[in-house]
């Protein structure tokens, strides 16, 4: 997949890339130092000096594609003012990342982010500037902002983890049914404002 690199020339960059290539090559279970090592042409020892375990390994590959999502995610909004385009558009962005990179959606969404994480921190910011924008317009308050911003991600992720899991087995289209989503979140949270009883 890629050109050997010399162990005293390894770097932390070599070691991510190289685990990104193996996972998006052979899927999740390529994820460990072992294996990153001979995609390397070096010896499991010289990627410790770099990375501490198997574990640490993981958590630095989902932290970069995070980084890398986000940025797909980010050009095409860049002036973009209606929040229902928004938020249609990172949708579909998001959704299409998920079923062209399963594997690679799959360790990234593994990791809980924490905003309170020094590492995760930078990675909540980009999301919460994003969903500031999309819910600007309704005027909620921070606990209705909370309440959306769950509302939002258990239908995107939901959808997406009943997909890949084979589960959408009826004969309606599975965009339409995405789109029909999408209208109905954008349509459900200004509801988010009206008190209990309404």
């Amino acid at each position: 997949m890629g050109r050997p690199v010399k162990a005293k020339s390894l770097t932390q960059r070599n070691v991510i890339e190289a685990a990104i290539a193996c996972v998006e090559a052979e899927g999740e279970a390529a994820l460990g130092v072992n294996r990153v090592a001979r995609e390397l042409g070096i010896t499991p020892p010289s990627i410790y000096k770099h990375v501490e375990h198997g574990a640490a390994l993981r958590r630095l590959v989902a932290l970069e594609i995070w980084r890398r999502f986000l940025a797909l995610c980010c050009q095409p909004i860049e002036g973009m003012d209606d929040s229902s385009e928004l938020l249609r558009t990172v949708a579909h962005i998001a959704r299409h990342f998920a079923r062209s990179h399963p594997a690679l959606y799959a360790v990234m969404t593994a990791l809980p982010l924490q905003p309170s994480d020094p590492d995760c921190a930078p990675i909540v910011e980009v999301i919460l500037t994003f969903y500031q924008r999309v819910l600007q317009p309704y005027n909620l308050t921070r606990q209705e902002t909370i309440h959306a911003v769950r509302m939002l991600n258990a239908a995107f992720y939901g959808f997406v983890a009943t997909e890949q899991a084979g589960l959408l087995t009826l004969d309606a289209s599975t965009e339409e049914s995405y789109d029909v989503i999408l209208n109905a979140l954008i349509n459900a949270i200004q509801y988010i404002r009206q008190p209990a009883g309404e």
